[in-house]
């Protein structure tokens, strides 16, 4: 992987946009979620977007090179939900491992036809289920599911991430840094345990509204402070702002990190059905004024986000140098 940190000290490298958006395009129906081997499952799987990575790879396949040709650098895995503890909404537990190990080969075809370098970073998501907070209003000390439970969901999730060849792991849209912990444990356990296949880590948390707090109310710098350990490639922050609210967080980051940072911002802030209005040309705009004042090393988009935005993002910030790592002082030793 030094390949990739050779590159990230030339320019800036971007990032995929939205899968979601692109999935809701084909306008899908549960039989089309369900595919032959599933036609009789014994509930509903229409929105498990994850399961398309075995019943319609050839859609996966086909988004991740819509968003190679635009530019992207980097191809997110389809496995946001990819866990033991989220398929349980599907009664599909036994099948997470698979899903991670199909959407990596999705994403490697979609290289193979694009003729491209790219890297696939695996993604980690932040499960339906919050170590942090309690889902009982009457009882703040209840917890829906255990550390040990977290860690052995993701521990699954990273084996097959790299089973299936993903380059790098992302644990992204972190709202409860406690699940994020759980995630770079797993991920630590499982390379001591295969110390020649160890990659590179991602992070990307979330704020979440103008206190500039995350869900589980840690600051942004409190929050680095709690993963910086892992030593990651890059953190960053993605998803619930568009670039205009999420610009001040960016800067902020730049400042306290001494890895890489990313960004990849929702386009926009959702309309009153849900749906993302900001123009593609806009948000290019906005990850180029970042660019220009030094604070990125990595851009893309997130919610809402299509081919035609990372396009634009690719365009606008291709010329510009990416923020340098910052030089740091060698810790004292005394004898």
């Amino acid at each position: 992987m030094n390949d990739i940190r050779k590159e990230l000290e030339k320019r800036i490298l971007i990032i995929d946009g939205a899968m979601g958006t692109m999935i809701q395009r084909y306008k899908l129906t549960e039989a089309d979620y369900r595919g032959e081997r599933f036609k009789n499952w014994h509930c509903d799987v229409k929105g498990n977007n994850d399961l398309l990575n075995i019943t319609q790879p050839q859609i996966i396949t086909a988004i991740h090179k819509q968003y190679l040709d635009a530019g992207a650098d980097i191809i997110e895995t389809n496995t946001f939900s990819s866990t033991a503890i989220a398929m349980a909404d599907y009664e599909m537990q036994s099948l997470a491992y698979e899903l991670n190990v199909a959407a990596v080969k999705c994403a490697k075809e979609a290289i193979n036809q694009s003729g491209k370098t790219a890297w696939i970073a695996g993604a980690i998501g932040p499960l339906n289920k919050t170590l942090s907070l309690s889902p009982d209003v009457n009882n703040p000390g209840y917890r829906a599911v255990t550390f040990d439970e977290v860690v052995a969901a993701y521990y699954e999730q990273v084996r097959g991430l790299v089973d299936g060849g993903a380059d790098i792991l992302l644990i992204e849209t972190i709202f409860d840094t406690l699940n994020a912990k759980a995630a770079i444990f797993a991920i630590k356990k499982y390379f001591h345990q295969n110390p020649s296949l160890k990659k590179e880590i991602m992070i990307s948390g979330t704020i979440t509204d103008a206190s500039g707090r995350t869900l589980s109310g840690q600051t942004l710098e409190a929050f680095y402070t709690s993963i910086m350990h892992a030593h990651p490639l890059s953190v960053g922050l993605n998803c619930a702002l568009g670039a205009k609210e999420m610009r001040p967080h960016i800067e902020e980051l730049s400042q306290i990190a001494s890895c890489y940072v990313s960004a990849y911002p929702n386009a926009g802030l959702p309309n009153a059905m849900g749906e993302y209005d900001e123009k593609p040309e806009d948000t290019g705009h906005y990850l180029e004024d970042w660019a220009k004042e030094g604070w990125v090393n990595i851009v893309g988009g997130c919610c809402g986000t299509t081919p035609d935005h990372i396009k634009h993002i690719a365009e606008h910030v291709k010329n510009i140098k990416p923020r340098p790592l910052p030089v740091l002082e060698e810790s004292l030793t005394t004898e």
